[in-house]
């Protein structure tokens, strides 16, 4: 099904593929007529050739990237607009789209929701941006219908931003990423590997793009294969894929933990964009024919099976029919994982889901990104024709990706065919990826085709006592379960009925009536309209010439994700107040981090006012004497107080860069983790001013714990020198030293931590 190469390789005009071995220049010789340089196929991709299109800088190695769109939800966009606004921004200088699809539902916190979209209209207004009104579409398939392009790059404040089987590289990253974009600033990165995600063979009956998509998670996940790594989607079995079949799979290479996607594109790509009214807008993309690339993962289409990834993560994924053939065994391993996701909080076990030896859910969901597109639900409706989802326990929801797919759905009886079944259907949401709608019952177990099964993101609350579990699926097993009145059924064991895959007919007057267009001019004589809750940032000082941090949280399970750092669901309606949302850093993984940390900014912020931080914190003073028995100078004025967490391997998961600012406004200083999850995180700490530490030591074994004082001396300078090796010490008795690492970092990313903040490197 899925075979990963140990070395490179390289793509003979886009079909055959020859190891990086010896022999490998031997071999492409005798086939093409000529040797080709490693180096000089490496330029090959389709990647590559996009990049450096987009870069500013005349360094291939070093990119400056330069987005042609941006598009941010109703979770991130107010605190991006209000970083851009306290570093100088006077209009969007490229498009930018504003959708309204996290914070739709205006049911919490009285007139937050409703408050923060009306901030997004007026500011749409006066810098020259678009604004999508709640329910018309999720961020995603909006930009798929209106602002992908051939070629392009796109910057979402949302990590599922993935266009690539549309020929759009798309990345997901932290909203300061956005601001440098909105201040004619570039995305800086290193050259990424670029990966070849080769596709054979034809999907089978009943198998659809999640299954693909969870069975690439299982392969890639855990060994990190494409880390940090640019996914190119390239082989013969591509041309066997729907354009909507595309888009199921390219949407989940998130959860790889990838950079970004990209797809060779042909007449199925071309037809999409002719559907939508911006044939213009399409361009062929093919590799060279010689490409190189660093790693190769093979997929056999018609090898793979109706999948499910079972709680707590897309890469611990079964096919339906192993988990149906051993369900006690696999049930049994979901809560041996639960011993470290849910750390003990809560009693779990999943045993009274066995019925008459079958797994029973209570809950399906169709939704967002991944699951709410044109032609899973029209699957997902021939599947449930004629049948109906009784009226045990079991419910049955589908949430259409956007407006123009609700009215076709409506216009060819699919919607009629899943009302009558029992289904639920509503208007497009995010709400079920991260536990904002359709929460299920306490101890229920629901089967999700969206994009993320982490802990909570179906609104659990642990601190409550509370706890349900998310299964992700493709949309056409869901319905085959859903038809069987929720025991887990295969698509492919549905046998009397008959896929009728209707022509989808994009109606544009949907959007024309409705989004707000302003065509890239700005008009400046618009008021911003602000809500009670909307708060400006708050000061943030610069990097101190010595760091003293006290260790506030320790965690040590294997992947922490950014629903740990800062939760979704009830909180979404505090983005736009950061210190209103800082209460709840951290308050579902270690609830006692919030005030932990805010009695050491007690002594930072005595120190801003010029007063003794002993006086505010009074364990400092004997500190203070162990560091100063060595550094006599360590004193008033060349000092800071900060707090600092470890984890293991932190920032899986979402772009939110809250999981950060929360940390930095509670006065956090540092991270100390053993690596990082993903880039956008490590990002997002930088760009608060925060440092991303790295210790080699083994999580098991390591010299310090919370609650224990660290001191970095001249760390300042350190970040000055471009040092990498940090020293530092545990403060006990005496000082011990210890190594942290800082990573590389560009000369901007320094010098934004040394002012402490994105916003202070842009006001000078």
């Amino acid at each position: 099904m899925i075979t990963l190469y140990n070395q490179g390789a390289y793509l003979l005009r886009g079909t055959e593929l020859v190891v990086d071995t010896k022999d490998a220049q031997t071999v492409i010789a005798a086939k093409t007529g000529k040797p080709v340089q490693k180096e000089e196929a490496a330029k090959e991709t389709i990647a590559y050739r996009i990049l450096e299109a987009h870069n500013t800088s005349s360094d291939m190695e070093r990119l400056k990237i330069k987005f042609d769109k941006l598009t941010s939800h109703d979770i991130t966009f107010v605190g991006i607009i209000q970083t851009a606004r306290a570093s100088g921004l006077e209009k969007f200088p490229i498009p930018y789209v504003l959708t309204n699809c996290h914070n739709s539902l205006c049911a919490v916190g009285g007139t937050i929701n409703e408050d923060d979209h009306m901030f997004g209209l007026t500011c749409a207004k006066r810098y020259g941006g678009m604004y999508v009104p709640p329910h018309q579409a999720v961020i995603h398939q909006f930009a798929r219908e209106m602002l992908a392009g051939g070629g392009k790059m796109i910057l979402g404040s949302d990590s599922h931003t993935r266009y690539g089987a549309l020929g759009t590289m798309a990345m997901g990253e932290g909203g300061p990423e956005l601001v440098k974009q909105l201040l004619n600033k570039t995305y800086d990165i290193k050259m990424p590997g670029v990966v070849a995600i080769y596709l054979d063979g034809e999907p089978s009956v009943g198998v659809g793009p999640q299954d693909v998509a969870l069975a690439i998670i299982k392969a890639t996940f855990a060994n990190g294969y494409v880390n940090n790594k640019v996914m190119e989607f390239v082989g013969p079995g591509v041309a066997n894929l729907s354009a909507d079949f595309r888009i199921g799979i390219d949407v989940m290479t998130t959860e790889t933990t990838c950079l970004s996607s990209i797809w060779k594109t042909d007449e199925t790509i071309r037809e999409f964009y002719e559907i939508h009214g911006r044939s213009e807008d399409y361009k062929e993309l093919n590799p060279g024919d010689v490409a190189y690339y660093d790693g190769v993962v093979y997929v056999d289409l018609s090898k793979v099976k109706p999948m499910i990834a079972m709680p707590f993560h897309p890469s611990n994924a079964y096919t339906i029919e192993e988990v149906n053939a051993n369900l006690k065994d696999v049930l049994h391993d979901v809560e041996q994982r639960a011993l470290v996701s849910l750390d003990g909080a809560v009693e779990y076990s999943l045993q009274d889901k066995i019925r008459d030896g079958k797994l029973y859910v209570e809950q399906g969901i169709i939704a967002g990104c991944a699951g709410g597109g044109f032609e899973n639900i029209c699957a997902a409706a021939d599947i449930i024709r004629g049948k109906n989802i009784g009226s045990d326990a079991f419910t049955f929801s589908v949430y259409p990706a956007s407006t123009p797919i609700y009215m076709e759905l409506v216009r060819n009886g699919a919607v009629a065919d899943l009302l009558a079944a029992g289904t639920i259907v509503k208007t497009a949401f995010c709400g079920p990826c991260f536990g904002a709608g359709d929460t299920p019952a306490n101890n229920a177990f629901s089967i999700r085709h969206s994009t993320r099964n982490f802990p909570n993101r179906e609104g659990s609350k642990l601190q409550s006592g509370q706890i349900s579990s998310v299964a992700l699926m493709d949309a056409r097993s869901i319905a085959a379960t859903a038809a069987n009145k929720g025991f887990l059924t295969s698509a492919s064991d549905v046998m009397d009925m008959e896929y009728r895959a209707p022509k989808y007919h994009f109606d544009s007057s949907i959007y024309a009536n409705r989004v707000f267009d302003s065509k890239g001019v700005a008009d400046p004589n618009v008021e911003i309209q602000f809500g009670p809750n909307i708060k400006d940032w708050p000061a943030m000082s610069a990097l101190p010439e010595n760091m003293i941090l006290k260790v506030v949280s320790e965690i040590h399970d294997p992947v922490t994700t950014t629903d740990e750092l800062i939760p979704s669901g009830e909180t979404s309606s505090y983005r736009s107040n950061p210190l209103g949302l800082a209460e709840f850093a951290l308050s579902r993984k270690d609830p006692a981090y919030v005030d932990r940390a805010k009695e050491v900014q007690k002594a930072q912020k005595a120190i801003e006012a010029g007063t003794c931080p002993v006086d505010a914190l009074e364990e400092l003073k004997s500190v203070l004497e162990v560091i100063r028995a060595s550094y006599p100078e360590v004193g008033k004025g060349n000092i800071g107080v900060g707090s600092t967490i470890f984890a293991v391997k932190p920032g899986d998961g979402s772009a939110r860069e809250q999981a950060a600012s929360c940390q930095k406004v509670l006065g956090g200083w540092a991270n100390i983790a053993n690596e990082y999850a993903t880039k956008r995180y490590r990002s997002n700490l930088i760009n608060w001013g925060m440092l991303p530490f790295i210790t080699e030591e083994d999580h098991n074994a390591l010299s310090f714990h919370n609650g224990d004082y660290l001191f970095v001396p001249e760390v300042r300078k350190a970040v000055e020198e471009k040092q990498d090796v940090i020293k530092a010490y545990v403060v006990g008795d005496t000082l011990k030293e210890i190594t942290l690492k800082l990573g590389d970092l560009t000369d901007n990313e320094r010098e934004i931590i040394l002012k402490g903040c994105l916003i202070n490197y842009y006001k000078g």
